[in-house]
């Protein structure tokens, strides 16, 4: 499974179609992206995992979100001001 997700993120080039958000519209997309990266990085630390898996996440928010807001959102998490659940 490992080497599965290794070669999905060799092979990566840009985020793929999500069913979840079908219009031009990317902004939820790019927000749940990073939560998501973010809990999972969380998760799987605490558990002592390798935290490999997440970089589909990652790789994925970073493709479709504006660096600025992705600057902002770690800035806040730094100051525990950040709205969002991880």
């Amino acid at each position: 499974m490992a080497e599965d997700i290794k070669e999905k993120l060799k092979n990566y080039r840009t985020a793929p179609f999500d069913a979840r958000f079908p219009n031009q519209n990317q902004t939820k997309n790019c927000w749940q992206n990073y939560l998501d990266y973010h809990r999972c990085q969380k998760a799987l630390t605490a558990k002592g995992a390798d935290i490999t898996p997440c970089d589909w996440y990652k790789r994925v928010y970073k493709s479709i979100c504006p660096l600025s807001w992705v600057n902002k959102w770690d800035e806040q998490r730094d100051d525990g001001t950040f709205p969002g659940k991880i």
